[in-house]
């Protein structure tokens, strides 16, 4: 079941903003922002992600040194 989020403090050049990003789409601010939001949930926050890469790196047992991360960089470069 829907329910409504009410936002309140938000500066009037971020409204705008968003306002023009609404209408570039052509969709109104609440379509907008209500993607925005959906598309924000469906992802894993940076935290999250951050904690199951540190899982899967501690469950292979493996290391990689930041020399050879840097090495490969660089090589990657020329």
């Amino acid at each position: 079941m829907p329910v409504q989020i009410t936002i309140r403090g938000v500066a009037e050049e971020v409204r705008d903003e968003l306002a023009l990003r609404a209408a570039e789409r052509r969709q109104s601010m609440q379509e907008f922002l209500r993607c925005e939001l959906e598309r924000i949930a469906s992802r894993p926050s940076v935290e999250s992600w951050l904690r199951g890469v540190r899982r899967r790196k501690d469950a292979a047992g493996s290391r990689v040194r930041p020399s050879d991360i840097l090495r490969a960089r660089d090589a990657d470069r020329k």
